[in-house]
Formats: C-alpha cells, structure tokens, sequence
C-alpha cells in the first residue's frame, strides 16, 4: 500500500516562538529549561499537525536550535577546539557559541563560518575539520526526540544529514584535506546512532545525502557505496531511506541503485526530464529486496498549488513500475523552506490565496494523491475536481498578464546592457576617494524602537507624517554618526524599510505578500519572502525621496541604495508559468528605472545588491551557462543606463564565490563588496590566479556574530587583501549589512575600521617632513 510521507517540517512555530524564544535565551530573559520547554511544544504540535493531514510517516529530529548541520557537529563531536569543548555531551553554550562566536568573560571565540545550503536563501553552519579528525558520539538528540513522539503516541522516522553530505559540505580551515578520508572515523558514530534509534524502536531512519545529487567524482561515488554498506553490516535491524533532493540523480543513478538500503527517495519536481530514466532502471516490484521508491512530487521549494492530476499520472506509471507496497509520496525536500500555514493569511485576497499551498496545504496534497493511488481517483473527486479549477482560474486571470511589460521586455538589445566606456575610463570621473575608503553596506540597526513604529503605523497607531518624521530622525542621526566615525561613503540606513526584498516588492506591480509566510534564512533570522505572481513594472520612484533627503544632510556622498533583480527573484517566491530569465528580465527593467531616476536625482553612488546571485547556479555545472548569461544580462540590464559618472556598487554575501569569481567580472560594476571575513579569508584565494580589474571591498569583520574585532585583526585583514589586490582597488567595510546588530557593537567595530584604515593609508609628504 502506499505511504504518504514528510522529509521536515518548519521548525520556527506558525507565530515565530522558537525565534522569540531563542533570543530570550541569549538575552538572559529566558532560562535554558524555558527554551527547551518551548521546542519541545513545538515538536509535539507539529507532530499532530502532520498527523491530522494525513501523514502515514512522519519525521522526528528534523527540528534544530539553529542549525541541523550544526546538530549532527554537536551529534559526532565535530567541535573546532578554540571552543574549549572536553568531551561529554555538547551543551547548549558551546553549541551556540559555535553558532554564534563568543565574546565575554576573557574569550574571544569567532563563530564557524555560515554559507547557502545548495542553491536555496538558508545559510548552514560549515563543519571545521582537520587531519585525524576525531569523532565520538556527543548526543542523544535523533534518540530523545524520538522517545518524545513516542511517548504521545507517534512513531516517527528519525532524520538526520547523511554522513557522505555531511563531510562534502564541510572544509578544513588548516590545511588541505580530502574530507572523504575522515569517513572511516565517522562511520562508527553514525552506526551508533542507528543502533541506538533501532534499540529504540525507531524501524526506519531517514538519512538525508542531497550531495549525491550533484556533480560526483568516482572516489566521491565509491564513498557514498563504501558508507552504506558499512551502515547496512553495523545497523542491519533499522531500515534506511537514502533522501536526494534539488537535483535529479542522473549519472549518479547508478551508485544510488547499488547502495544497500531500504528506500530512495528522488525529487519529481526538480527531476521532471529523468523521471523515466529513473523509473526504468527501477527494479520491478522494488527487486528481490523489495527497496521502497519514495517520490518528491509536491514542491517544497515554493508555494503554489500542484497540478494533482499531473502528480498523480506519474505516481501511477511509478507505481506500475514499483509496486503498490513499495512506493511512497512526499514532498520534494524538507518543507523548512516554505511557510507554515496559508490559513493563517487574513489579508489575502481570496483568488490569490486560493492559488497558494504552504508547508500544512502541502501535506494534505501529499495525503491526497496517496488515497488516490490507495482507493482509485473517486475516492478524492471532490478534491481533484476543486484543484482543476483553481489551476485554470490562475492561467486565465487577468491579474497575471500585462502586455506592455512583455512588450518592453522583448525590446531589450544588447546596448541596453553596456556602460558606455570601460572601468578604467569610467573610474577617472567618479569620486576622488582616499586610498582604502571606507563604507558600510548599507543598513543600519533595526532596533526595537524602528520596528515599533513601523507597527505602529500599520496599526494606524501612528500617521504617516509621524512616521515620516521618525524615519527622518533616524537617517539623520545615522548620517552624523557616519561623519563622526569618519566613514567616506555613507548611507542613510535603510530605517524605512522591513526587508531587501519586500521593501521593493511592495512597490513593484506583480507582487503579493503575506501576514505570516516566515521562512528561515538562518538561526533565529526569518524573512517573508514576496510572491511574484504576475507580470512585473515599476509604477513610481520607490527610494529618490529618502535618497535625495539623505544626501541634503551631509557633503559627503551618499549611497542610493538598492536590492538587484537578481536576488529579489531568488528570495521570492516566484510564479511558475514562464521561465524564471523572464522574470527576472522585467525585475531588471523596473530596478533599470530606479537607477535612472537617482541618478537623476544627483545621487553619485547607487549600490545595487545581488547576494542570492551565486546562489541561483543550477547545482549541475552542465547548467551553468545558461543561468549566468541571463543572471549577469539580468544585473547589467538594470544598472548600464548611466553615465560614467555614476559609481555602480554591488554587494554578495554567504556563497561560494570562487566559482564565478570570472563571471562577477561580467557584471562590470564598478566597486564590488562581498563576504569574507567568516570563510577565514577563503574568497582571496582566488584573487592568487585571477586578477580582477575593477574595485572590491572583501569584509573585514562578521557582522553575523556580536563579537567586536580589534583594529589590529581589521589591518591584518587588509593586508592579506593587499598580498592579492593593489591598494587602489580596495574598500574597506563590513561583510554585510548592520541590520541584526545592536549600536554598541556597531559603533565600536566600525570606529575599529576605520581607524585601520587610517593606519594602512600613506603618510602624505608633507605631515611626515613635519615629523
């Protein structure tokens, strides 16, 4: 009979709790006991919820403090020794300064580095290893949450990040290392950990390996076979589901069908042109050992309904193929990256919402299309019948189509996207900069009193020229307090805005947005990604005003500030009726007559951001031309209009830039920012073989961890920089925006920077004649 399954489910709670609880705990507000109190009645509710949809399996130890990579460190005793752990049980201060960095107490402890999970906006925590790395069981985290669904009556399939992903995903911070050669000494512990859920009672274990969806090498196959025969001899008594998702397997299929496991599970929704490749090479009935096929056909990347008529003609060809006992229904991936519940959108409109399935709307589609190959399609007639109209109610909606844009967007030539002379020539009419300016990326800190007027305002608590005049308040503040530190190029803090992204989105045509569709980016950072549901323009300036207000407080320049094409399409949620270069070429020409208009307006230096830019390459390399050229048009489109006067920014953070640190070139902005500082420098080991030509600011210090750098760490950092980069092609600022931060770490890391920068300049002639 078929089983309708989940691989996660959101862990932040419908309201947020673990977020508010989380950073009770850091504050001292909340005790440990309270914490953990509140994630335990988030497990046990979110159990329920799955099981009252429909879910036959439901998944156990998919929930985390912060980070479930971060989890499975703590879970094998992965901890970096400048943490001071002795051995025992990982406790919950050296998890989170793990998480976090520490800075009290006469420890000065940097966090482990942060950067995106796959092609997705959550960033993970990287495992830190090192030649004759030791691991030990450190935990019992898998086996108490099992025993707590347990004992309310839930029998779960534990989840935990396979041990060939786990190592893949990690790096060694002292030297080169082959992370595969750690895996006999892991091995052992993940045994453990199955023999202990298998004494338990736990029958299966869901072992994530998305990395076996990616571009492998020979050793890299052999190891994921050598692994699981491995498991399979030392846990024989649990049965293991190998789980790949955000990719089809393709020429991995074969060591996927070789590993010696219970179960595989496959994502439909990203595999949809190798489905039948897999169902193929499927051993009829699942083979002699009757391996179970479990199917990822609702999406848990995004947010729209599914087509179950469609879902269900595939599932009924795989069930032809792997019988009715051996296949499984699931959603693609864990659902942690969509929203919990669109029931809980009051706002919406009725036909938007009713286009809408969040994590909750997800499992009952899920529990739907398994009755259906349970007891025939009349068994959810109803259902089938209710989801068709609704699929063609939305392709027929006017709201979705705006011919003019599509005309527009048809008219773009290549001279749309070329500055009008090359950086070198460009850079001699821009700003007379000193050697190693200084800048920050562009917000400021989002403290309570910010966030209360904004609430307040839409609580209609407070008038939009109350609200306007706070904002201005702050900026001008904030400008005098940048003068002050002697920052050069400044911003206005960006106080009037709740998110990169939905700030934009907002004022953008095409764009809907929710009351509660929090997903997590990272610990306890959740966004409220838009909904691009339409055709997208620009009906109005959407940030001249407080641009040109900022900029009449201050002589020195002012950065317009704004979130690049690119990044708003990855961090939404975005329509699925025509390609994504589509979209993001109409994003691109809205973001093109923003530009425009500051420049205008008198603004000399207009940063636009495209952090999520790395992040969209396809996880096959095979796929990565494509993706870049339109990406790279994309950007380019939006910021060639201006003359050679206007200084171009763009800022990129949390990816692996090295592998199109070539392509970034094409982008041709003129200054570029980007993430440094946590990946221990890593990003400038690339500038050892390339030599870029254009200006760049590599971040001198973690803005994602409290700690404070000291102006020396800030000009060692800067000399790394310059063993790589010449001194005029240098900035010198944070690594990203200041927005989470509280002042008193703000003002004290940025006075540190500056005054580094101070150090590294040149004495000029004259004050050193006089010395």
């Amino acid at each position: 009979m078929p089983i309708a399954h989940n691989l996660g489910f959101p862990h932040l709670g419908a309201a947020r709790e673990l977020k508010r609880a989380t950073e009770g705990y850091w504050s001292g507000k909340l005790s440990l006991p309270q914490l953990l109190k509140t994630g335990a009645e988030l497990r046990a509710s979110h159990w329920r919820l799955q099981q009252d949809a429909g879910i036959d399996l439901i998944p156990s130890n998919d929930f985390s403090n912060y980070d479930r990579m971060l989890d499975i460190c703590a879970l094998v005793g992965a901890v970096p020794k400048r943490y001071g752990w002795s051995g025992g049980p990982v406790d919950m201060e050296t998890y989170f300064a793990m998480a976090r960095g520490v800075q009290s107490g006469g420890r000065d402890l940097t966090a482990m580095e942060m950067t995106k999970w796959f092609d997705t906006n959550y960033h993970y925590l990287v495992p830190e290893f090192e030649p004759g790395q030791t691991f030990r069981l450190s935990s019992s985290k898998p086996e108490d949450e099992f025993q707590e669904a347990k004992a309310l009556g839930i029998h779960t399939k534990p989840v935990l990040i396979g041990p060939v992903t786990f190592l893949l995903q990690g790096k060694a911070r002292t030297a080169r290392l082959d992370r595969l050669t750690l895996l006999d000494a892991l091995l052992p512990v993940y045994a453990e950990v199955l023999s202990r859920l298998s004494a338990a009672g736990a029958t299966w274990v869901q072992l994530d390996e998305p990395c076996l969806a990616l571009d492998r090498t020979a050793p890299e196959r052999a190891a994921f076979v050598r692994a699981y025969r491995f498991l399979a001899e030392r846990a024989p008594k649990v049965k293991l589901l190998v789980a790949t998702y955000f990719a089809g397997l393709d020429d991995n299929l074969p060591t996927a069908l070789e590993l010696p496991v219970a179960g595989l599970h496959v994502d439909a929704v990203r595999a949809t042109g190798h489905l039948d490749t897999l169902l193929q090479a499927w051993p009829a009935g699942g083979g002699r050992e009757g391996k179970v096929l479990s199917l990822g056909v609702i999406d848990g990347r995004n947010i729209w309904k599914a087509d179950l008529a469609a879902v269900l003609r595939q599932l009924e060809t795989a069930q032809e193929r792997a019988g009715a006992a051996q296949l499984w229904v699931a959603p693609s991936c864990s659902l942690q990256h969509v929203p919990v519940d669109v029931d809980l959108e009051t706002r919406l409109d009725s036909e938007l919402k009713g286009w809408l399935a969040f994590a909750r709307q997800k499992l009952v589609e899920v529990a739907t299309v398994t009755r259906a190959l349970r007891e025939g399609r009349d068994s959810v007639a109803a259902q089938l019948d209710a989801n068709a109209r609704t699929l063609a109610g939305r392709r027929t909606s006017r709201r979705i189509h705006n011919p003019a844009v599509k005309q527009r967007a048809r008219g773009v030539t290549e001279h749309d996207m070329r500055r009008t002379s090359p950086h070198a020539t460009r850079r001699k009419k821009q700003l007379r900069l000193p050697v190693f300016p200084t800048t920050t990326i562009g917000s400021f800190p989002q403290t309570a009193e910010v966030r209360n007027a904004r609430k307040r305002l839409h609580e209609g608590k407070l008038s939009p020229a109350e609200y306007d005049a706070f904002i201005a308040e702050q900026i001008t503040r904030t400008l005098k307090l940048q003068e002050e530190l002697g920052l050069d190029v400044l911003v206005h803090g960006e106080f009037e805005r709740n998110d990169m992204v939905e700030y934009f989105g907002e004022q953008l045509e095409g764009f809907a947005f929710t009351e509660h569709g929090w997903v997590q980016s990272y610990g306890s950072r959740y966004v409220k990604p838009p909904i691009i549901y339409g055709d997208v323009s620009r009906p109005k300036p959407m940030t001249v005003r407080w641009s040109t207000f900022a900029q009449s407080k201050t002589a020195r320049p002012v950065k317009g500030m704004l979130t690049g094409p690119v990044t708003i399409l990855q961090w939404s949620f975005v329509r699925d009726d025509q390609p994504r270069a589509e979209t993001a070429k109409q994003l691109a020409l809205a973001i093109r007559d923003e530009v425009m208009d500051l420049a205008a307006a008198g603004i000399r230096v207009i940063q636009i951001d495209e952090p999520a830019l790395r992040e969209g390459l396809p996880l096959r390399r095979a796929e990565w031309p494509g993706y870049l050229e339109w990406a790279v048009n994309a950007f380019r489109l939006a910021t060639a209009g201006v003359s050679d006067a206007t200084q171009i920014h763009t800022h990129m953070c949390y990816s692996e830039f090295n592998d199109v640190i070539r392509v970034i070139e094409k982008m041709d902005a003129d200054v570029i920012s980007i993430e440094n500082a946590r990946s221990g420098s890593e990003l400038l080991e690339g500038f050892k073989e390339y030599r870029y030509p254009n200006e760049i600011g590599p971040g001198v210090y973690d803005i994602h961890s409290p700690r404070v750098p000291s102006t020396a760490e800030i000009v060692q950092a800067v000399k790394r920089m310059q063993e790589v980069l010449g001194d005029r092609q240098i900035w010198v600022n944070p690594d990203c925006g200041l927005k989470t931060r509280g002042w008193e770490e703000t003002l004290s890391s940025l006075r540190n920077m500056v005054q580094a920068a101070r150090q590294l300049r040149p004495v000029p002639a004259a004050a050193a004649a006089t010395d």
